[in-house]
């Protein structure tokens, strides 16, 4: 019977590291919520406000590119999620709550990383790769939040946000 228990612990122990890669995703991160759920409140706030800040940083980058095309739309996504940001902000706040500043997560600063290292079109194609990522990612998560957060204020930023991320991938997809 010990031997039983101690078999038992010792495979507890092995599935350790798998079931937290399956609760926090690669790397430690959040996984980002399925389609149609909602994160937590304070998941919400740092999902949003680290893709918001991505959005800002990587839009500065390219809002000088050659193709005024992608420099068009660098300066709207830069324009965008300064909005997008102040209003969670402003709904947080009405919430009483008080939401840490953004910070990017790991992909997100290997991805800028990765723009202010390449150069002309290859700098462009990156960018619209990574943005075309970025806004499916942004789009569950405000769909979601939108749907089932449980802060009424928030849902209701989040529901105004949604329109706005579908616009940017359309967008992206005529690029």
């Amino acid at each position: 019977m010990k031997s039983n228990r101690t078999l038992f612990a010792a495979l507890a122990l092995l599935a350790l590291p798998a079931a937290l890669a399956a609760q926090h995703g690669p790397r430690g991160h959040q996984p980002m919520p399925e389609q149609g759920t909602a994160p937590p409140t304070p998941v919400y706030l740092m999902k949003a406000g680290a893709s918001d800040l991505f959005e800002r940083q990587s839009g500065q980058l390219l809002s000088t590119s050659r193709n005024p095309g992608i420099a068009r739309f660098a300066r709207q996504m830069v324009r965008d999620h300064t909005n997008s940001t102040a209003m969670v902000k402003a709904a947080a706040m009405r919430s009483g709550l008080h939401p840490r500043p953004p910070m990017l997560d790991r992909d997100m600063t290997r991805d800028l990383a990765a723009l202010r290292a390449a150069r002309g079109r290859n700098r462009d194609r990156l960018y619209v790769m990574q943005q075309k990522k970025a806004h499916q990612e942004a789009l569950m998560l405000q769909r979601g939040y939108a749907t089932g957060g449980d802060n009424p204020a928030l849902r209701g930023a989040a529901a105004k946000i949604v329109p706005v991320v579908q616009h940017h991938i359309a967008m992206l997809d005529r690029m």
